[in-house]
């Protein structure tokens, strides 16, 4: 199988370094190219760090971007220019930048995910499910965190699976987001969705759904132990979305849930 040459953006931030560990142990990857939001005197497995410009894509298949929003539209206006796919790792988007790489997938195959975990993605589909099945007598909420040095809250992670308690109810998710608390011991319940965000020491990742009926409380959660298993989900998105026409695409299309 001939290797993808691969890009990575935000090459020196916590999961860009993770990536390249990773793209180290797979053959089906060849890393050609590594970029910031500008130029460094440096090297990285012998390639230099280049800024975000055609040219430093030039020879890539396939882009992986960490980075944050503003960074992520310079990618895009690159790679829809040179025709590349691009895996999005990056959080933090509003609603209407969220549109705004919609329209971008009209032209190159995009693979954006809050979180690129297997099991993460597993436990959006069980809240979606869980909402859906116990309906309005349970409210619920939402709990996430993080190491101090992620500067979004919630994660996107958290957002999406907010999104899934509204699809499992039928609702819009923007009319019944709730209030975003900040290293809050506790935080309550309410008629929207309500989410806690922790920020503190070097936690890779937790995430919990709680559904709460006054009587009982239905728990789901997830913890993350290794920073490996985001990069080899990233990875498995790259192979993936080789094979792809233009389109929005999601770990959930990976995972094949309906």
């Amino acid at each position: 199988m001939k290797k993808i040459n691969v890009a990575i953006t935000g090459c020196m931030g916590r999961m860009g370094q993770q990536i390249i560990k990773s793209i180290k142990l797979d053959n089906n990857f060849k890393l050609v190219a590594l970029t910031e939001n500008r130029k460094i005197n440096k090297k990285i497995n012998g390639i230099k760090i280049d800024a975000n410009t055609d040219i430093a894509f030039k020879n890539s298949n396939l882009i992986i971007d960490f980075t944050i929003p503003k960074c992520t539209f310079q990618i895009l206006e690159i790679a829809s220019r040179l025709k590349k796919r691009v895996v999005i790792g990056t959080t933090g988007f509003t609603k209407k930048e969220e549109n705004l790489i919609k329209k971008f997938s009209k032209k190159i195959p995009i693979l954006k995910a809050g979180n690129m975990s297997l099991g993460v993605n597993l436990l959006m589909y069980l809240t979606e499910i869980a909402s859906s099945s116990l309906g309005k007598k349970f409210l619920s909420k939402v709990y996430e965190a993080h190491h101090k040095h992620k500067k979004d809250y919630p994660s996107g992670t958290a957002l999406m699976l907010g999104q899934g308690i509204a699809k499992g109810k039928n609702k819009n998710f923007y009319s019944i987001l709730g209030k975003k608390y900040l290293n809050k011991n506790t935080f309550p319940y309410g008629g929207k969705i309500n989410f806690n965000s922790i920020r503190k020491s070097e936690i890779i990742g937790e995430h919990e759904v709680k559904f709460s009926s006054g009587k009982e409380i239905i728990t789901l959660n997830h913890e993350a132990f290794d920073r490996a298993l985001y990069s080899e989900g990233a990875l498995s998105a790259a192979k993936w979305l080789m094979t792809k026409k233009p389109g929005l695409y999601s770990m959930r299309d990976l995972m094949n849930f309906k």
